[in-house]
């Protein structure tokens, strides 16, 4: 099983090229795709996204938030902010979703590093050439 950030989700919608859409187009076809419930939410809130894709993305099956999530998200963004790092919210949220999970986060975000060294997050970082 994996995930995939919003930034990976948007690259596949474009028909982008890149390592982490050949891999979310090959799980999405094995079914090996969970969704962390702030990327979903990241993507119904395009006010452009056809009602056709925002029915096929709510199908994927969510990661389900666990008791004392948003604690262990809140200390994770943190440790990365007493780093000096950048944590966002969203970031925070999400990987804090795959770290509960044990899921590997697809992404062309690099900001995610941070959440991979501080917490283990498993990450796997497409090609993209305006990654952040």
């Amino acid at each position: 099983m994996i995930a995939a950030d919003t930034s990976t989700w948007i690259a596949f919608l474009e028909g982008a090229k890149g390592r982490d859409v050949e891999l979310l187009d090959r799980a999405l076809r094995e079914r090996q795709v969970l969704m962390p419930p702030i990327v979903l939410t990241e993507l119904l809130s395009d006010p452009q996204l056809p009602s056709s894709v925002a029915k096929t993305l709510s199908d994927v099956p969510m990661i389900e938030i666990e008791a004392g999530f948003w604690q262990r998200s809140g200390a994770l963004r943190a440790k990365i902010l007493s780093k000096r790092r950048k944590a966002r919210l969203g970031d925070a949220l999400i990987a804090q979703c795959c770290t509960d999970r044990g899921v590997p986060l697809l992404t062309r975000d690099r900001d995610f590093r941070a959440f991979a060294e501080a917490a283990g997050l498993n990450i796997m970082v497409g090609t993209a050439p305006d990654a952040r």
